[in-house]
């Protein structure tokens, strides 16, 4: 009874001691969330130390979260404008799927490229990989290592990405990231026009309150989940 009870004292004390290590890891990432910090986080991972190729073979465009997503939709325009500057290159889908049913969601990014203008035939699709790097090494079976390879994802995975295709053997891989656009207007407005209560701070011209700092607080979800595939994919070798 003695030792049940020790347990359970040393249990409760590693339960606290790491829900303490929680609240402070939590009371950081909100005041980090009213800096830039987390948006150049973001936007240094959607750098690639590989020059830009100017004149692609194969366009890969990496899947994301389906069809329709934010990121599938983003990754898709994004790769429509770039096949319009490289007519010449073929465009390669690595979304697992399947291909019989029309409306799954690798047969419905292909048609959302169609839609803006990529011609059918250029199409190639990589339905078989379940994660960057089955997806890398499936495609370098198909175009080899000397193929000059365009890969487009979103910012935060595009790290990941390029170093998980130079490793399986597509030494002329680079990136361009899906970067989203901000809106032009700066949605400034008077609270007190609007009627209803004046019992709360009027926001109307605090962007940083109403957007910034919950867009921060995104990034930085994004940010740690990638550091930590990133962590695991050196561990494991992958990149």
């Amino acid at each position: 009874m003695k030792i049940l009870t020790l347990n359970m004292q040393f249990i409760k004390g590693i339960f606290y001691k790491c829900f303490f290590l929680l609240g402070i890891v939590f009371f950081l990432m909100i005041l980090l969330s009213f800096t830039t910090l987390p948006f150049w986080m973001y936007f240094n991972l959607g750098q690639t130390t590989s020059t830009y190729c100017s004149s692609p073979d194969y366009i890969v465009v990496l899947g994301g979260g389906g069809m329709p997503s934010e990121s599938g939709l983003m990754r898709t325009y994004r790769a429509s404008e770039i096949s319009k500057k490289h007519p010449n290159a073929k465009v390669i889908i690595a979304l697992p799927g399947d291909t019989s049913d029309e409306y799954s969601s690798v047969n419905l990014m292909r048609q959302e490229l169609i839609n803006r203008g990529v011609d059918s035939l250029k199409i190639m699709l990589e339905n078989a990989g379940c994660n960057t790097r089955m997806q890398a090494l499936n495609i370098f079976e198909t175009i080899g290592s000397s193929s000059k390879v365009l890969i487009v994802t979103s910012p935060d995975h595009m790290y990941r990405a390029t170093k998980a295709f130079k490793k399986a053997g597509m030494q002329y891989a680079s990136g361009k990231p899906a970067l989203e656009k901000a809106i032009e207007s700066e949605l400034f407005f008077n609270q007190d026009d609007l009627g209803g209560k004046n019992c709360l701070i009027n926001v109307g011209y605090n962007t940083q309150i109403r957007y910034q700092f919950w867009n921060h607080f995104r990034y930085q979800i994004l940010v740690y989940r990638e550091y930590a595939a990133i962590s695991y994919y050196k561990l494991k070798g992958w990149i």
